[in-house]
């Protein structure tokens, strides 16, 4: 049977008798990237045991729910004992950064995402620069600010196009990209008011791309590449959110991308935390810009990404747990290689009402059970009603022979899915179907 053909009818092959696991698998998080991880490793044949925790309404349909408190690091670890997890699996970036990982390990267990130290490559931007100059990465121009006395100087080396960012952990809303300076100073006046220092960075051209590898210190798997879509309005309008849709591959994309940024990015970043003593093992997701001179590293984040992964992985056909487990043993260099469907995938993520500011919750949400529809902020009511609760509320996935046939199906699924006061983006995949996306010429 086809890739394609697979990919239509669900269909998955079982794992590779050269890495056969059988493993009970617990997923850490309550998003549509742990719905995504989840469903994929139900189709595991590998997989005696799912769970999620603590998961969402979706996530309850194929996995076992398991109470757990993601602030806690101790907690994610002895939930992970009470269940007798072989594999855990950590989405959220929050417990990665505070070491979750870390305790799971100490508590005997196979954990797929990095050491606190490790996972910095996300929660502190300045040391992401850090690191990447001396593993010498090609990056955007940067300076940290941590007094307001010094800001309006630093601002006078920067824009115009401006780019103000969190040095810590914003879920993706952190940022401000504008050519207005006043704009710029005021995101920025906030951010150190709040005591968080500002990472000022030059503004990047070209196209943006999110590139996800797999890595066990020192072996790098990349995956499709993808492209998110971050404003909250059409036309990349209004302001950043975690997320408002996804689609992979790139058809765009100059051949041989995957491989140059695996090289002068990805494996040069692995071996310098390697060399500091803090090896990467887990998932090293590396946001891009391909710019005139080439791929430049916008952020790193230390995890899947939302909602790049509801997409890169509805078009992945190698069996997840083998995978994930030889990433999270160190044994990434011997696993097959990977298998992927032929064709695209989008996602729509719908949103509540308010979002990104604050969102109403507690809507009563129908079509959310439809094949396609991955649940984040969702709950299931003691009536047993599915309802609101959260900002990113449903990803809705669609497949398909080509990017214009997956973006079809996402948007077909969208219309049957009906939350009060929703709103999503319409044109998600819209310019890369049209061919209106290029790359910058020097």
């Amino acid at each position: 049977m086809a890739a394609a053909e697979r990919r239509h009818t669900g269909e998955r092959r079982a794992t590779p008798a050269a890495y056969a696991v059988a493993v009970r698998v617990l997923v850490i998080g309550s998003g549509a990237r742990e719905h995504a991880l989840a469903l994929a490793a139900s189709h595991d044949p590998a997989v005696t045991a799912l769970g999620c925790a603590p998961g969402n309404a979706g996530t309850a349909a194929l996995a076992e729910a398991v109470g757990v408190d993601l602030t806690e690091v101790s907690d994610i670890a002895a939930a992970a004992l009470r269940w007798k997890a072989d594999l855990v699996v950590i989405g959220p970036e929050v417990p990665l950064v505070a070491g979750a990982a870390d305790a799971v390990r100490k508590a005997g267990i196979a954990c797929f995402g990095p050491s606190a130290q490790a996972a910095r490559i996300e929660g502190s931007k300045s040391f992401a620069k850090e690191v990447m100059a001396a593993a010498e990465v090609p990056t955007a121009r940067s300076e940290v600010v941590d007094n307001p006395a010094h800001l309006d100087a630093a601002l006078g080396r920067f824009g115009p196009t401006w780019v103000v960012k969190d040095d810590g952990l914003a879920a993706g809303k952190g940022v401000v990209v504008t050519d207005d300076v006043e704009h710029a100073r005021k995101h920025a006046l906030m951010l150190l008011d709040g005591g968080h220092p500002v990472v000022l960075e030059s503004f990047l051209d070209g196209p943006e791309a999110s590139l996800f590898c797999l890595v066990d210190g020192r072996t790098v798997v990349p995956l499709l590449p993808a492209q998110d879509f971050k404003r909250v309005g059409d036309g990349d309008t209004g302001p950043n959110t975690g997320g408002m849709g996804a689609y992979a591959p790139l058809p765009w994309a100059p051949p041989g991308l995957v491989g140059d940024v695996v090289s002068t990015v990805v494996q040069p970043v692995v071996d310098e935390l390697a060399a500091r003593g803090t090896p990467f093992s887990g998932l090293l997701y590396a946001g891009l810009a391909l710019t005139t001179q080439g791929p430049q590293v916008i952020e790193f984040n230390c995890r899947f990404g939302d909602p790049e992964t509801q997409a890169v992985l509805a078009l992945l056909r190698t069996p997840i747990a083998g995978l994930l487990h030889a990433t999270a043993t160190g044994s990434l260099a011997d696993h097959p290689p990977l298998e992927w469907a032929d064709g695209a995938a989008v996602t729509v993520v719908i949103a509540a009402d308010g979002y990104p500011g604050r969102p109403r919750t507690g809507d009563v949400i129908s079509g959310s059970e439809a094949e396609g529809v991955l649940h984040a902020g969702t709950r299931r009511r003691d009536d047993g009603a599915v309802v609101s609760s959260g900002g990113r509320v449903l990803s809705v996935v669609g497949t398909g022979d080509d990017l214009a046939a997956a973006r079809e199906q996402a948007y077909e699924r969208v219309a049957k899915v009906h939350l009060p006061g929703a709103h999503h983006r319409t044109d998600i995949a819209l310019r890369a179907v049209r061919g209106e996306i290029a790359l910058p010429t020097g």
